[in-house]
C-alpha cells in the first residue's frame, strides 16, 4: 500500500521543502521506493534534488492542467529509491485555470492514481497559501505532516489550517489524517525554543512528533548543492534527524 504524505502550513519560512526533501530522502536511505510531488511553483523541491525547473518538459502542471500521464513526468534523481514530479513557475496559474474544470479539488488525486501502487510513499510538498493546489494536495493525501517552527509566531494561522482540514475531511477526503506536528528550526539555546515545544506539545499533545528537528547549517546549505542533507552530510544532526523522523513515521504505521 503507497502512503501518501501532504506536508502543510501556510506560513512560509517553516520547513516544508527542507522536509519534503530530506524526509523522502530518508525513506529512501532506508530503501522504501519514495517519490516527491513537488507542487509548490516556486520549485525548491525540485531545484534541491538537483534539477532545474527552467529545463522540466512535463510538470505536475501539465498533470493537472493538461491532463499529461504523470509517467511522463516523473524524474529520477541521483538518489536510489527517489523520484521526483517536479513543478513548474506556471504552476502559479494553475489556480486560475482549474476553476472552469469539473472536479477541480481532485486533479491531483486523479493525476496520482495511476502510480499509486508504485511507491511505498508519495510526499507532497506544499505552497505556504490555502489555496486550490493546497487543497488538491490535501484531497489526494492520507495524512498531513505540519511542520512548526520554534519561534515567536509558531502557533499563528495553525488554527485555520487546521480548520481547513477538517473542512476537507468533512466534504472532499473522509480519509485525511493528521499524521503529527513537527516542530522545525529548534535551537537548544534559546529559551524561547524550549518555550515553543513545551507550548506546542501541551496544546496538541499525542499528535506532536517526538523527533524534532534542529537548526542545522548542513540542512540549511544542502539545497545549493542540489542534494538532500543525507547525501550531503550523512551524520549532521541535520540528517540523523530526518532518518529518526522517517524511523518514527514507519513505526507509526506499523511497518518496519
Amino acid at each position: 500500500m503507497t502512503k501518501v504524505l501532504a506536508i502543510a502550513n501556510q506560513k512560509g519560512g517553516v520547513g516544508k521543502t527542507t522536509t519534503a526533501i530530506n524526509l523522502a530522502a530518508s525513506l529512501a536511505a532506508l530503501e522504501f521506493k519514495t517519490l516527491i510531488v513537488d507542487a509548490d511553483p516556486q520549485a525548491n523541491s525540485t531545484s534541491g534534488v538537483g534539477l532545474n525547473p527552467r529545463e522540466v518538459e512535463n510538470s505536475i502542471y501539465e498533470c493537472m492542467v493538461d491532463g499529461v500521464s504523470v509517467k511522463k513526468a516523473i524524474n529520477k534523481t541521483d538518489i536510489e529509491f527517489l523520484d521526483i514530479l517536479p513543478s513548474h513557475i506556471d504552476l502559479v496559474g494553475a489556480e486560475v485555470e482549474m476553476v472552469s474544470i469539473d472536479r477541480r479539488e481532485e486533479r491531483m488525486k486523479d493525476s496520482l492514481k495511476e502510480i499509486r501502487g508504485e511507491y511505498d510513499f508519495i510526499i507532497i510538498d506544499c505552497s505556504p497559501s490555502l489555496g486550490l493546489i493546497t487543497i488538491n494536495a490535501l484531497t489526494a493525501a492520507d495524512s498531513v505532516i505540519i511542520p512548526v517552527q520554534c519561534e515567536y509566531f509558531a502557533l499563528e494561522g495553525l488554527g485555520k489550517l487546521l480548520n481547513t482540514i477538517k473542512i476537507i475531511q468533512t466534504r472532499l477526503n473522509k480519509q485525511l489524517e493528521i499524521e503529527g506536528i513537527l516542530l522545525t528550526m529548534y535551537d537548544v539555546r534559546l529559551r524561547l525554543s524550549n518555550q515553543v515545544v513545551e507550548e506546542v506539545q501541551t496544546h496538541f499533545k499525542k499528535i506532536v512528533f517526538d523527533t524534532i528537528i534542529p537548526r542545522n547549517i548542513k540542512l540549511s546549505e544542502s539545497p545549493s548543492f542540489g542534494v538532500p542533507a543525507i547525501a550531503h552530510d550523512a551524520e549532521s544532526k541535520g540528517a540523523v534527524s530526518y532518518l529518526n523522523l522517517a524511523k518514527e513515521i514507519l513505526t507509526k504505521n506499523g511497518i518496519s
